[in-house]
């Protein structure tokens, strides 16, 4: 049998791309099939099924393999380490092609293993996912002793399978066995130790392997950089960054990683130059290093730089797009991450659980229920339903668009309810100012065994603050320090702060936020201010919109709340000057918006509205609404109608309501 007789009756198995190896093989038809140059090209070919995943070609060699003795029976006039390449890559081909039960029987069936053939099976099981197995066979190998020695392949393979706390023992031992062997000195070795490392947790250990290593590559210091990023150590990960430039050139790995630390910083100037240097390498078409700088763009703020990177990318992938989404999504562009999400639909774009996930979390009251709806029809069809994820965004979905019932019923069909999933359905009942059945759900999260987590106290918080249980939301509050061990965050001072406010206790809560161990930010004087607007409280209510300004020079939001508390005491000069103040600053009032959605359509209004196509019938339907209600007693109250027109003098003001109550009048 000859070595040109396999090829020749392969080929209806071979593929195009193996034509050329074809034709290599023929010249060889008269040579022993063990030559040098016949093994290493039948290896080739092995080689190659096992990257292209061509199982049927593999076993048709494996036939031939086994049907010529001079495979099986070594003999003296036969190179044995011919036969251990041929066998080695029969084994790595079945491994790659993901059928572990074929290669284990042909590793059983070797006429004679080395070193390679126990790491080919240790990395086939550890590939394949099978940690159990793979190591099983590592400690095997390590019984043989003396007679066969483990090399850095060995515990580089094993290494490379070490993700997780629970392998941290696992992970220890090899660093031992690595010590003890002298192995301690392979670059290869101790890259593997630190990835290792910040992959189960143990950053120190990590950083200390680096620290000995004697000579480091760039894979070296892209395992660090990445470690430290991926283990929320940005700035350590960007110093290490700027180390490294005095030590080997980075590679795009290694941009990828400094990336992910100026993202976790929000480090927008350290980004630009990252971005200007891989400009200059050429790494900006990559498509990661894009969908990087998409992300750590978007995390800064810097929408349009986001946009602009999405819009030149020559190819765009689902993370790329997934990325732009929920940077959209963040930053308070719901509408264009709507858009990206048509647009990947309609495109044909895999879409997948964390894509759905990202578009529910835009949805909001001003948003169509209907598309909505069709989101979560796509989500039945494509089988999300059973992620935690995605049920929890249709259960905030719903809620947001205001039908309560349909989130009360995603969260009845999800059989394994976690935090997050009470976290939901208590936020959903707390928005919707059921404070009680929230409370209520908060008792059935605890009886069915699950934590709360500080989600969870701020729905606790609003609840209680919507039904005006000040001391059950104080009891809350205290717990969640004293039993939970959790440090409040901004939003639970906030949310006390607007619990003491709407219960009156505008004082109570003016001393609360003395109390505050850290600087109050915008949310708490939103919170005093907002509660001062509904109680007409004129002297607090300055106090807190002077110290939002002092943070937020720009808003017109604290001018506008503290001219309607003094249009509601009649307060004019005030309101006047708080008027002049604001129009001083240069600061525009946003005009407010009320929307609602017919036949999957949403109306958008403004105060006294005469651009929408049905302004007149609209205007004559509220016009009748309004005889029928003050036929019945209803008296208009005015306290707030200055809010409105706070940009018009007295006068300017009279001669508009004369000229809408003209128009009503005229319909």
């Amino acid at each position: 049998m000859n070595a040109g007789w396999i090829f020749l009756n392969l080929k209806p198995c071979l593929p195009s791309c193996f034509s050329s190896l074809l034709f290599q093989f023929r010249p060889f038809s008269s040579l022993n099939p063990l030559c040098f140059s016949s093994a290493r090209r039948i290896s080739l070919l092995l080689s190659t099924s096992g990257r292209d995943g061509n199982a049927r070609l593999g076993s048709s060699i494996h036939g031939f393999i086994l049907k010529d003795p001079q495979f099986v029976y070594l003999g003296n006039q036969f190179n044995t380490q011919d036969v251990l390449v041929v066998w080695n890559s029969l084994l790595t081909m079945y491994a790659r092609c993901g059928r572990m039960r074929d290669a284990v029987q042909v590793f059983d069936e070797m006429p004679v293993r080395d070193t390679v053939s126990w790491n080919s099976v240790v990395s086939g099981f550890s590939s394949n996912g099978n940690f159990k197995m793979g190591f099983g066979y590592f400690k095997e190998m390590m019984g043989y002793g003396s007679f066969l020695k483990f090399d850095h392949a060995s515990v580089t393979t094993v290494l490379s399978a070490c993700d997780g706390a629970d392998f941290i023992m696992v992970n220890k031992m090899l660093h031992g066995l690595v010590i003890l062997s002298g192995l301690e000195r392979e670059v290869a070795v101790c890259n593997a130790l630190i990835t290792s490392y910040f992959r189960c947790g143990c950053a120190n250990s990590g950083r200390q392997v680096f620290d000995e290593m004697g000579v480091r590559n760039v894979i070296s210091w892209t395992a660090v950089i990445s470690g430290l990023a991926q283990s929320e150590f940005c700035e350590e990960s960007l110093d290490m960054f700027v180390k490294m430039q005095g030590d080997v050139v980075p590679n795009y790995l290694t941009y990828l990683s400094v990336l992910l630390s100026c993202s976790g910083m929000k480090a927008l100037r350290e980004a630009r130059q990252i971005h200007g240097i891989v400009w200059k390498w050429g790494f900006q078409s990559d498509l990661c290093i894009e969908s990087a700088l998409m992300d750590v763009y978007s995390k800064c703020g810097s929408v349009h730089d986001a946009w602009q990177m999405f819009e030149s990318a020559e190819d765009l992938d689902t993370i790329a797009m997934t990325v732009m989404l929920v940077g959209f999504a963040k930053n308070g562009y719901e509408e264009e991450a709507l858009q990206i999400f048509v647009t990947m639909v309609k495109a044909g774009v895999d879409i997948d659980p964390d894509v759905v996930s990202a578009i529910l979390g835009v949805f909001g009251s001003d948003t169509s229920l209907a598309l909505g709806k069709q989101v979560h029809s796509l989500i039945i069809k494509k089988g999300f339903i059973s992620n935690s994820f995605v049920s929890n965004g249709l259960i905030n979905m719903y809620s947001k668009c205001g039908e309560l019932v349909d989130s009360v019923e995603i969260f009845d069909s999800i059989a394994r309810r976690n935090s997050v999933s009470w976290n939901s359905i208590i936020a959903a009942y707390a928005r919707h100012g059921n404070g009680y059945r929230a409370l209520q759900l908060y008792e059935e999260m605890s009886s069915d065994g699950v934590d709360p987590t500080d989600v969870t106290f701020i729905s606790l918080l609003h609840a209680c603050s919507h039904v005006g249980l000040v001391n059950k939301g104080m009891e809350f509050f205290e717990s969640m320090q004293s039993i939970y061990g959790m440090t409040p965050r901004m939003e639970h001072y906030a949310a006390v702060v607007d619990l003491l406010g709407r219960a009156g206790l505008l004082s109570e809560a003016k001393s609360f936020i003395a109390g505050i161990p850290v600087k109050p930010d915008i949310l708490i004087w939103q919170a005093l201010l907002g509660a001062c607007s509904i109680h007409g409280n004129a002297e607090i209510g300055k106090y807190a919109a002077d110290q939002w300004l002092l943070t937020s020079p720009d808003n017109p939001v604290p001018f506008v709340l503290l001219a309607n508390i003094y249009s509601s005491r009649e307060r004019w000069k005030e309101r006047a000057r708080t008027i002049r103040k604001m129009k001083e600053t240069g600061v525009a009032k946003e005009t407010g918006t009320s929307w609602i959605e017919i036949e999957k359509e949403v109306h958008s209004f403004v105060v006294a509205d005469q651009m929408h196509p049905r302004a007149m019938i609209i205007y004559s339907t509220l016009l009748e609404l309004f005889r029928h209600m003050r036929d019945e007693g209803y008296v208009p109250d005015n306290r707030f109608i200055l809010y409105y027109y706070m940009d018009s003098d007295e006068k300017q003001f009279s001669a508009d309501l004369l000229d809408t109550s003209e128009l009503l009048c005229s319909l």
